[in-house]
C-alpha cells in the first residue's frame, strides 16, 4: 500500500467524458480534461487535446464530476457493520456500540478505517470529515489511502475528571497532524455532543479552536430525546445553548440537525455553520427527517454525510444523494425541494465549504484542485440519458464509479485500487471482527 508523500506529480489526460463543472451549470460534453500536478489545467470541449502525458484515462461514456465530500462519518465503525440492528439511538449506543468500542484497539481502528476508506473510494468519495478514537491510526490510514480528510478526536466528558485528559488528547492530535500528508489532512476539535460534554468542555474547546484556527465538529439535535434533555436542563434548545457558550465563534460542522426549529436555523446561518445531513443513518435509527430545504432557504450551508457504517449500513454517498433529495421533498411537501442540482451541490461544493476549501474544491475548473470522480453512464439505469446530472442523483449507483482522483493523483482507475490492497484489508477486518460478535 502507498505509505509516503507524493514522490512526483503527473500529467494526466481524461479523454472524452461529459464534464459537470459545477452543479446547476457548466456541462461540457465529450471533453478532454488535462490534470497537471495537483490541479486541473484545461477542460476542452469536443476533445482533440494532444501532447505528452504520464497517463491517459478513457472517459468515453462517463461523467466527470467534482469529488464527493462525506462531511460526517466514523470510518472504523465498519467493524460494527451489521451488528445491533433495529434499535433506537439511545439503546443502540448504550447497549451495543459503546460496550464494543471499549474493546477497540489501535490496530482495530487502523484496519477498520482502511476498510471504510476503500469503500469510500469505490463509491466516489474524495474527502471526508471523521470523528473517532485512536485518531493517529485513522490519520495514518488516510495518508496511505490518498484521500483528503478533516479529522478529529471525539471528546466524551460528561464528568469533571474526564475533561483534562480528553481535551489534552484532542489538542495533541490537532498539533501533530494538522497540515500533514502534503496538506491533505486537516484537523478539528470534536466534543461529541451537547449531552456528552459538560459546559466547561465547550468553553475550553471554543477557546482552543480560535487559538489553533481549526473548526469544531459535533453531533447536534440528532434525536428528540437530546433536545428535550437540554431544554429541561438549560431552558433552551441545544443550538441556542451552544451559541450561549460561544461555540459558534469559530466555524462549526454540526452533524444531523434533525430536530431544529426556526430560531436554530437562524443561529446556524448567522454564524456560517454547516449542517451535515445523514439521511440513511437517521432513517435506520428512526431519528427523524432533517428540515434540509428549510435550512437551505434560511441560508445554512448543508452538506451530506453517511455517518458510520454501523448505523448507515454503507458509506455510499451516491446513495445518500438520492435518499436525501427524496426525503426533502416529502418533508417540505414540495417536489421541487432539494433538486438534483442542489443535491449534487450538497455532496460537492457545500462539502468543500465545510472543509474550509470552497475556493479550491467543489468544481472542475482550470486552477482548481484536481479532485474528481469518473462515473460510467453505460448502465441500463442511465438510458436513455436525457440529463446526466438528474440520472446521477436519482438513478446512479456507487458501483458506477470508474475512477477517482485526489490532488491530481489517481486512487482508482477502471475499478483497480491503486493505493490500497483491498483483499488484505477485507481479510484483516473479517479476522478482527470476531471479537465484536
Amino acid at each position: 500500500m502507498f505509505s509516503g508523500p507524493y514522490t512526483a506529480f503527473m500529467r494526466i489526460l481524461i479523454r472524452g467524458p461529459t464534464v459537470i463543472q459545477r452543479p446547476g451549470g457548466g456541462v461540457v460534453p465529450h471533453a478532454d480534461v488535462v490534470i497537471e500536478g495537483r490541479r486541473y489545467e484545461a477542460i476542452v470541449s469536443r476533445g482533440g487535446v494532444d501532447g505528452e502525458f504520464d497517463r491517459v484515462v478513457n472517459g468515453e461514456g462517463c461523467l466527470l464530476v467534482p469529488g464527493l465530500v462525506n462531511a460526517h462519518t466514523h470510518l472504523a465503525m465498519t467493524l460494527f457493520r451489521g451488528l445491533a440492528p433495529d434499535l433506537s439511538l439511545d439503546r443502540w449506543l448504550g447497549e451495543e456500540i459503546w460496550p464494543r468500542e471499549k474493546k477497540l484497539t489501535a490496530k482495530d481502528v487502523y484496519w477498520g478505517s482502511l476498510l471504510g476508506l476503500a469503500e469510500m473510494i469505490g463509491c466516489g468519495t474524495t474527502a471526508l470529515v471523521d470523528m473517532y478514537f485512536f485518531m493517529d491510526e485513522v490519520a495514518q490510514a488516510v495518508e496511505e489511502a490518498g484521500l483528503r480528510a478533516l479529522l478529529s478526536y471525539g471528546i466524551i466528558a460528561p464528568t469533571p475528571h474526564q475533561i483534562g485528559p480528553e481535551i489534552q488528547e484532542a489538542e495533541r492530535f490537532v498539533r501533530e497532524w494538522d497540515g500533514t500528508a502534503e496538506g491533505r489532512i486537516r484537523t478539528a476539535l470534536a466534543p461529541h455532543s451537547p449531552t456528552t460534554c459538560l459546559p466547561e468542555v465547550w468553553h475550553r474547546i471554543a477557546e482552543l479552536a480560535r487559538e489553533a484556527h481549526v473548526p469544531i465538529h459535533t453531533h447536534l439535535a440528532e434525536t428528540a430525546t437530546e433536545v428535550e434533555q437540554i431544554r429541561a436542563e438549560q431552558k433552551k434548545s441545544p443550538t441556542e445553548w451552544l451559541e450561549e457558550l460561544g461555540v459558534f465563534s469559530v466555524p462549526v460542522i454540526a452533524a444531523h440537525c434533525v430536530h431544529i426549529g426556526e430560531k436554530d436555523i437562524e443561529i446556524l446561518a448567522a454564524h456560517g455553520a454547516t449542517s451535515v445531513h445523514c439521511p440513511t443513518s437517521n432513517l435506520k435509527l428512526a431519528c427523524g427527517i432533517a428540515p434540509v430545504q428549510e435550512m437551505l432557504d434560511g441560508g445554512v450551508n448543508v452538506a451530506l454525510g453517511t455517518d458510520g457504517a454501523a448505523s448507515a449500513g454503507d458509506l455510499n454517498l451516491i446513495e445518500e444523494m438520492r435518499i436525501a433529495s427524496l426525503l426533502a421533498k416529502v418533508r417540505a411537501g414540495r417536489p421541487e425541494a432539494l433538486s438534483a442540482a442542489e443535491t449534487l451541490r450538497c455532496a460537492t461544493a457545500r462539502g468543500a465549504t465545510a472543509l474550509g476549501l470552497g475556493k479550491e474544491l467543489g468544481t472542475i475548473e482550470p486552477g482548481r484542485r484536481a479532485d474528481g470522480v469518473l462515473i460510467s453512464m453505460r448502465g441500463l439505469h442511465f438510458c436513455p440519458g436525457y440529463d446526466p446530472l438528474v440520472d446521477l442523483v436519482y438513478a446512479g449507483q456507487g458501483s458506477d464509479v470508474e475512477a477517482v482522483f485526489v490532488d491530481g493523483r489517481p486512487l482508482l482507475v477502471e475499478g483497480e485500487f491503486l493505493t490500497l490492497d483491498v483483499e488484505e484489508i477485507r481479510g484483516r477486518c473479517r479476522q478482527l471482527s470476531r471479537r465484536f460478535r
